[in-house]
This record gives structure tokens, C-alpha cells and sequence, in this order.
């Protein structure tokens, strides 16, 4: 096992001290992401909280490589099919609060969340409720909200897309992200987005719960309630639908 000592600080932090900004810091910053999941998928593992505190860099320089950080819920695909309820509630996906069996595809999912968030600088799900934050993740209901996404790339839209896509089966693996012209080509813009992404970011530090890791009971338990929810919405329903009848 190698311990690398990670002086750089968190990523968060040296977007909100960058004086200038862009799609295309954006997309080289998600770029080492993908190289560095791709390398664990490679070899089995399934890092499971990915999320943007866990990327830290390895420096101060200001050509740092990102690290990826905190492999605590990380599984290697061999040791069995992975099903727990586990992760970040903003970063996990769908089939997971589903409690579906799941694969590395999880990864892909939350790379891009992050990628979301580092271009406009507020999260794709959010809500005080841990319940209703599951609902949009289950449903994959997002927006390129007016005026943040006004001036991002259709590109860099379209590259997200294809991580957060709530099919797994046919979700971007970290190769195919790879090869996407946002990625691989020219089309990130170089115009700089550092204040309306800087400005959010720092709005956002104190109100960011997802921010903090949920182990698995509790985000069962969420789901749980929701279901029960269900259950009694539908059961009410039926209820009324009987004494109309009647």
C-alpha cells in the first residue's frame, strides 16, 4: 500500500482563489478524473464516493495533478455484486437509491455531477429533504438553469447527459468520456466563467449537506420512508376510490 502526502488543498478551494476560469480548465480538470477512474475500473474497483471534496491536489503548483481521495466505501467488482446503499446524498446514483444491483457505472454518474458543479457551482440535486433530493436522483431531474448555463457549450451539456443518463446500460463509461469532443477535442469555450462559478460556490460552502458522507443504514432508512410513503399515498387512494363507489 502506498501514502502519498497531498499538500494542494481541495479543489473547491483553488477554484474559488482562480482569478480566471473557464469550460476548458474545466474539462482538463475532469479529464485526470476520468484517467484516474478509468485505471481503477481497469482493475476491478469501484471507488463508490466520488464527489468533489475527495479531489485534492497534489500541490501547490499551479500544474498539480488532482488526486483522488477517501477509497472507504471503494469495492472491487470480484468480492461480489454490490448492492448496498451507499455514497453521497447530490452524488449517487439512481440504481443505487433503487437499490438495484450496481456496477462502476456509479462512478461515471457522479463524475458528472462534478462536472455540473464545476461548471455553474451549485449542485444538479438539492433539497433540505433527504427525501425529496432522492425523488429528483430517482427520476434524473435536472436543469441547465437560466442565466448560469447561458453561456456554457451545448458540448459541454451534452457530456454531461451522457454520465447523468438515468439508463446505466447505455450511461458513458469513463473510455467513451474519454473520446467525448469535450474531453478529446476542441470544443470546451475559453471564455471566463470564474465569477458566476466562484460566486456560487462560495454561497453554497455553508448550505452543502450532501457535502457530508451517509453510510448505507442511513440512506436505506430514507428510502425506506419513501416507500412506506407510497404505499399509504396509494392505500388512501384506493380508500377513496371504494367509498366513491359506494
Amino acid at each position: 500500500m502506498f501514502f502519498f502526502r497531498v499538500t494542494g488543498g481541495e479543489l473547491f478551494d483553488r477554484i474559488v482563489e482562480k482569478g480566471s476560469y473557464t469550460e476548458r480548465d474545466a474539462s482538463t480538470l475532469i479529464k485526470q478524473v476520468l484517467e484516474g477512474v478509468d485505471y481503477m475500473h481497469d482493475r476491478g474497483v469501484v471507488h463508490r464516493d466520488l464527489k468533489v471534496k475527495n479531489l485534492l491536489y497534489y500541490s501547490s503548483a499551479e500544474d498539480s495533478k488532482i488526486m483522488i481521495s477517501d477509497f472507504g466505501l471503494s469495492k472491487t467488482e470480484e468480492s461480489g455484486i454490490m448492492a448496498t446503499a451507499c455514497g453521497t446524498p447530490g452524488y449517487v446514483a439512481p440504481e443505487v437509491l433503487a437499490q438495484q444491483p450496481y456496477g462502476k457505472e456509479v462512478d461515471c454518474w457522479s463524475i458528472g455531477v462534478i462536472a455540473y458543479i464545476l461548471l455553474c457551482g451549485y449542485p444538479p440535486f438539492y433539497d433540505e429533504h433527504d427525501a425529496e433530493l432522492f425523488k429528483q436522483i430517482l427520476r434524473a431531474e435536472y436543469e441547465f438553469d437560466s442565466p448560469y448555463w447561458d453561456e456554457i457549450s451545448e458540448s459541454a451539456k451534452d457530456f454531461i447527459r451522457n454520465l447523468m443518463c438515468k439508463d446505466a446500460s447505455i450511461r458513458y463509461s469513463c473510455k467513451q468520456s474519454l473520446n467525448h469532443p469535450w474531453i478529446s477535442g476542441n470544443t470546451a469555450l475559453d471564455k471566463n466563467i470564474h465569477a458566476s462559478v466562484s460566486a456560487q460556490m462560495k454561497k453554497n460552502f455553508a448550505k452543502i449537506k450532501w457535502k457530508q458522507a451517509y453510510n448505507a443504514t442511513a440512506v436505506i432508512r430514507q428510502m425506506k420512508k419513501l416507500a412506506m410513503s407510497r404505499e399509504d399515498s396509494n392505500s388512501s387512494e384506493s380508500n377513496e376510490t371504494k367509498s366513491t363507489k359506494t
